[in-house]
């Protein structure tokens, strides 16, 4: 059996760097993936990514811009659990990743193993494209997510060939 792996791309492309998430979804899915991982640009569409989450997925991996003080164009990877989501409201018409996440147990869903490809934003005002430093980031954020689908699906049950993946790395 496979393992299967989301990837979510999330962001507003009408808020600049803030569709960060959105470009870097796009630009992974132009690249060879292991079976099993679909790549999706939900953008603002939080309820459906809540609601595709329901269908049992092994783990999740969440591109997208995270504010938290730093350079714009740094890139940070952060693993996120029940614990770190709290009890942020649920908007079914935008997306709070840690809304839309923590929704999945009212919604009957479990929260897979999850990680999170941030990006340090420099501006997220009205208007369309990336910054300079945030589209010189994109690049380095897919092979990031690239490397940790590697790395998760090594550790994720029903993969036969995880320890001679493993290995080789």
């Amino acid at each position: 059996m496979t393992a299967r792996v989301l990837v979510a791309g999330v962001g507003n492309i009408f808020l600049r760097d803030d569709g960060f998430g959105c470009e870097a979804a796009r630009r992974l899915t132009a690249r060879e993936l292991p079976d099993g991982v679909r790549v999706v640009d939900y953008g603002i569409r939080g309820m459906h990514l809540a609601y595709d989450l329901l269908d049992g997925y092994d783990a999740l991996v969440v591109l997208d811009a995270l504010p938290r003080g730093g350079q714009p164009g740094d890139l940070v990877v952060l693993q996120v659990g029940p614990e770190d989501l709290g009890d942020a409201e649920l908007d079914a018409h935008g997306m709070e990743p840690t809304a839309v996440l923590a929704s999945l147990s009212w919604l009957g869903g479990q929260l897979p193993p999850t990680y999170v490809v941030g990006c340090e934003p420099a501006d997220i005002s009205e208007g369309m494209g990336l910054s300079p430093p945030v589209e010189g980031a994109v690049d380095a954020a897919v092979e990031l997510a690239r490397r940790l689908l590697d790395d998760e699906l090594t550790r994720l049950p029903g993969r036969a060939d995880a320890t001679t993946r493993k290995d080789r790395t």
